[in-house]
């Protein structure tokens, strides 16, 4: 069996890969789950999963969490607290697969510490991968981890590589990758509307049952412009051959094109246990739950180039990524902010765009080669960005 400990246990991904723990009691067991907000989900999954380990956000609500785990009947978990404690369960020597499903920056460290540590690495938090860029990718060579990508796109990019195919080397038969996005709520919604747009339209995303902040981003485009970074580190693929197509239907989750013609897509329901089962029982496959495709019922599918003007996000990372140095990192960093002031109405859903790209521009693309460079961009980032958010509102 298997020890997995899943960074982010209560948000979407966490909550999908332990449906999919739960089909295969005999290859997984939990060794620890880590929440920050939601106590009661974590307590629920406590109850259900029995992990050796438990993690929140602070101290107080750990002290609160350890005496509701004293009073269960799994009053055995040790509950710790902290960025450390995220850390330190992500390389227990017990466990085998860390997924990464921390939303943000806050699940760099954790994931990177996996990742030194040569555990397999169950990708789903792409800002980690964004900030962090090479430092990430040469610490999963030197230790010889091993790289899974979860978003559904990067996981079906993964699946139509050719066999024995392994993540950040060069697929030299590949010459392009057709990156797959839906299109978000906003595809028709016309240009001069998008001012008003509410936090609520924002997360009602078409296709996937997501979070709050990860809808906004796949509103204004910028998680495929994250996924665009993700895919150029992941496939050490140029940005100019990745192409993204939007598919409002989302069946075909990504595609790759080879230098013989040959066009390969990896479709499904638009669910993530697909690529969450591909990625755990890798390099084989075993039952996701999730229901057979209906092609006929599907019908017909669409394709579109993506408008920048209505997309001015997806631009951004393109910029960023053929930039380099920290600027993938100020991108990742503005927008976490200009997405935070939109959620809680500080600024209009057309501001994130403005805040990012006034943010960028008092960057240059220095060099990102150690943790402390980007780490040290990320907060001045954040600074910057708030300081454009003030503006806006004077």
């Amino acid at each position: 069996m298997k020890g997995i400990c899943i960074l982010g246990a209560t948000g979407s991904i966490g909550v999908s890969t332990l449906d999919v723990v739960a089909r295969h009691p005999d290859q997984y067991r939990v060794v620890a789950l880590t929440a920050n907000g939601n106590i009661d989900a974590l307590y629920d999954q406590c109850l259900t999963h029995h992990p050796e380990y438990a993690v929140v956000a602070t101290e107080s609500k750990a002290q609160q969490f350890k005496d509701r785990i004293a009073a269960s009947p799994v009053s055995d978990i040790k509950v710790l607290a902290g960025a450390e404690a995220l850390q330190q369960v992500a390389t227990l020597d017990n466990v085998d697969s860390v997924m990464a499903a921390i939303v943000g920056a806050a699940g760099l460290l954790p994931t990177l510490a996996a990742a030194k540590a040569g555990k397999t690495v169950l990708l789903a938090n792409k800002e980690a991968l964004v900030m962090s860029g090479q430092i990430f990718m040469r610490a999963v060579s030197e230790s010889g981890a091993t790289l899974l990508p979860i978003d559904s796109e990067h996981n079906a990019i993964f699946q139509c590589m050719p066999a024995g195919y392994t993540t950040g080397h060069v697929a030299k038969q590949a010459r392009r990758i057709l990156l797959t996005a839906s299109g978000g709520p906003f595809r028709k919604t016309p240009i001069a509307d998008l001012d008003t747009v509410t936090p609520d339209q924002a997360v009602a995303h078409p296709k996937w049952d997501m979070g709050r902040k990860i809808s906004v981003d796949s509103a204004t485009m910028m998680n495929k412009g994250l996924e665009l970074i993700e895919a150029c580190l992941l496939f050490n693929m140029d940005p100019d051959d990745i192409q993204v197509v939007i598919h409002p239907q989302s069946i075909i989750h990504s595609m790759v094109d080879y230098v013989d013609g040959s066009v390969l897509a990896q479709m499904g329901n638009p669910d993530m246990r697909t690529p969450i089962a591909y990625a755990m029982a890798w390099p084989e496959r075993f039952d996701s739950g999730v229901a057979p495709l209906n092609i006929f019922e599907v019908g017909h599918m669409d394709f579109e180039k993506p408008d920048l003007q209505r997309f001015p996000c997806l631009r951004l990372a393109y910029e960023a990524i053929k930039a380099g140095g920290i600027m993938p990192t100020v991108l990742n960093a503005a927008n976490e902010i200009a997405v935070e002031a939109f959620l809680n109405e500080q600024v209009r859903f057309t501001d994130i765009a403005k805040i990012i790209e006034a943010s960028m521009a008092r960057f240059t693309a220095d060099r990102a080669d150690s943790l402390e460079l980007i780490l040290q961009a990320d907060l001045k980032a954040r600074e910057v960005a708030q300081t454009v958010i003030g503006q806006l509102a004077s």
